[in-house]
């Protein structure tokens, strides 16, 4: 007997009664001209307008949300490149908590600079020599708090499903949603949603091409590490799958399609240009295995998460300027 996932669908509808009045139903968007050079009718949920700019406000609130008083009471740790720092450090706040955050010593500016502007206490590792969730699990021992993960946990899991649960609600049934892969919790959330909703929906996961672990481990049947990755999206730089995640993802994901850091910024520049949104690259790989023709057998109906556009400006004009 298969064992029970550990994220079910009434999870995630559980999830989006919590976030209702929170977390913001993001728009989604479509373009004649996506469409035309996509070759299928394309749905973009826009998640770089959700609160702290990305989904995992999404995860974060739905896990602080569910802490007891007296766990409250103590505060939250968590370890983060910088979407999820932002996210736990504003659902701290909003949930009248303090917040503790594990952050790379290069995680870009803008996100460092937001996660403190919500209140959070910052401390940085090397994220190429050190490992955070070893680091994240002693520092939240030592200081009694609870630890929120940014993947690799249920409740954040059926938090970041809200998203592909929105989509389906506005769009009705998709043939496909293309999901950028880290950790894997937004891909295991909305695959768990999706698939509920509509059992054929086909589910495709995009990594950078430098971090391709969640493609290899599901290619070879278990975890694969490698080193941690260096490529222009930081929320992806992840050496390997969640233990909590792959299994979900095991069993829901159809495939993954992986793209170059090249094809990265052209999806970029084509959101900022045609769609006038603004993209950080890790938001931006779903679109640009679209446009780059990186995902096959392309149905006729797609949904696309951008999942972030937490992004400073010299950044942004040195990756399209490139």
């Amino acid at each position: 007997m298969a064992a029970a996932s550990p994220v079910t669908f009434d999870d995630v509808r559980a999830a989006a009664a919590r976030l209702e009045g929170v977390a913001h139903c993001t728009p989604v968007l479509t373009s004649h001209t996506l469409n035309s050079l996509v070759g299928a009718e394309v749905f973009v949920k826009c998640e770089n307008f959700q609160r702290v700019g990305a989904f995992k406000f999404r995860g974060a609130y739905n896990a602080v949300a569910q802490l007891s008083p007296e766990q409250l009471a103590k505060g939250v740790a968590a370890y983060s490149s910088g979407n999820h720092a932002q996210a736990t450090a504003l659902a701290a706040r909003e949930l009248g908590t303090s917040a503790v955050i594990l952050m790379p010593e290069d995680a870009p500016r803008s996100k460092r600079e937001a996660t403190a502007g919500y209140g959070a206490e910052i401390v940085t590792y090397d994220r190429y020599t050190q490992d955070r969730t070893a680091l994240g699990e002693a520092l939240a021992e030592e200081r009694g708090l609870s630890l929120i993960p940014p993947y690799d946990h249920p409740l954040v899991i059926a938090g970041q499903g809200t998203a592909a649960l929105e989509l389906l609600e506005e769009t009705g049934p998709l043939d496909a949603l293309v999901v950028p892969v880290g950790g894997g919790g937004l891909i295991a959330g909305s695959a768990t949603a999706a698939k509920a909703l509509h059992p054929g929906i086909r589910i495709v996961g995009v990594e950078p091409e430098a971090g391709d672990d969640t493609k290899r481990s599901l290619e070879s049947g278990a975890r694969v590490t490698l080193p941690v990755p260096r490529t222009i999206a930081d929320g992806q730089a992840l050496p390997t799958p969640g233990a909590i995640t792959f299994p979900v993802n095991q069993r829901l994901v159809d495939g993954i399609s992986l793209v170059s850091d090249a094809e990265i910024i052209a999806a970029m520049r084509f959101a900022f240009e045609r769609l006038k949104i603004v993209l950080e690259p890790s938001g931006a790989t779903g679109l640009a295995a679209l446009l780059a023709g990186r995902v096959d057998t392309l149905p006729s109906r797609i949904g696309v998460i951008a999942s972030g556009g937490n992004i400073d400006t010299e950044r942004f004009v040195q990756l399209l300027g490139a």
